[in-house]
């Protein structure tokens, strides 16, 4: 997809990776860019700096999708690209189990990194169907093709988020539905801020890009319509490995635990 031209809409884009893809979506002639975001000040300033529409929508909340979406096509006709980029990030926390975690975390994070993936799907399929075109672009993580290490819920939420992209794809492909999904490593946003020293802990090993790098590689990823957006590389190799022996990945990443030890928020 080339979104110059296109009506495009971005669910936590008040700052982060969700700040960068608007304003990178702005710059390639987007002809709208709505920016959602619960932080409504901020969707209304990236708004305002892009002449793009905000909204205040909390992503768990599907009707809170429904009605923006309805308002945004009543608007402008179409939405072109819906990107389903919020996220949250916690860690498991004392004393360090995979189940430390409370259940307000898992709930979260399972309403935020997959249900909001699937209400903005059922709200946007009915308009992209009857075109017979339409692309979702969900942001995972690529602790959902490998793992994060002291984040159970995370981790497991993303491998779902993923795994509900290749579901749309393989189910909607022939109806002209398009669909990738962005799994970054680290990136200097506000929640790699908040662990550890600020060095993303295991998820930064391989350095830590910019959300513009980041929404670089989205561009450059939509227009091949690839699956996979993957900024960085060597998770192309991690993959690998792993499906080639997952008793020897699995090893690989107990040591990765007890080299970095349990981050801190």
């Amino acid at each position: 997809m080339d979104v110059n031209g296109k009506v495009v809409v971005v669910t936590g884009g008040g700052n982060g990776i969700g700040k960068a893809l608007c304003e990178r979506f702005h710059q390639e002639g987007a002809r709208k860019v709505v920016v959602t975001d619960r932080e409504d000040d901020s969707a209304a300033a990236v708004a305002s700096a892009i002449d793009g529409d905000a909204f205040a929508v909390d992503v768990r909340d599907e009707s809170q999708i429904q009605a923006m979406v309805a308002a945004v096509e009543e608007r402008y006709g179409v939405i072109d690209l819906f990107c389903s980029n919020a996220g949250i990030i916690a860690t498991d926390g004392e004393p360090w189990w995979a189940t430390s975690a409370p259940n307000s975390t898992w709930q979260a994070m399972w309403e935020i990194h997959v249900m909001s993936h699937v209400y903005a799907a059922r709200a946007c399929l009915p308009g992209m169907l009857e075109r017979g075109t339409g692309y979702f672009l969900n942001t995972a993580s690529a602790a959902g093709l490998l793992s994060q290490v002291g984040d159970a819920a995370y981790s497991t939420t993303k491998h779902a988020a993923i795994g509900f992209a290749e579901s749309l794809a393989i189910t909607h492909g022939d109806d002209g539905i398009r669909v990738s999904v962005l799994c970054p490593q680290a990136v200097a946003t506000r929640m790699v801020g908040s662990i550890g020293d600020g060095d993303g802990g295991t998820a930064g090993v391989d350095g830590i890009l910019t959300p513009q790098q980041v929404a670089d590689e989205v561009v450059q990823g939509l227009a091949r319509e690839e699956f996979l957006i993957l900024p960085h590389k060597e998770v192309v190799q991690y993959r690998q490995r792993k499906t080639d022996d997952y008793d020897r990945w699995i090893g690989g990443m107990r040591k990765l635990r007890r080299l970095f030890g349990n981050p801190q928020i």
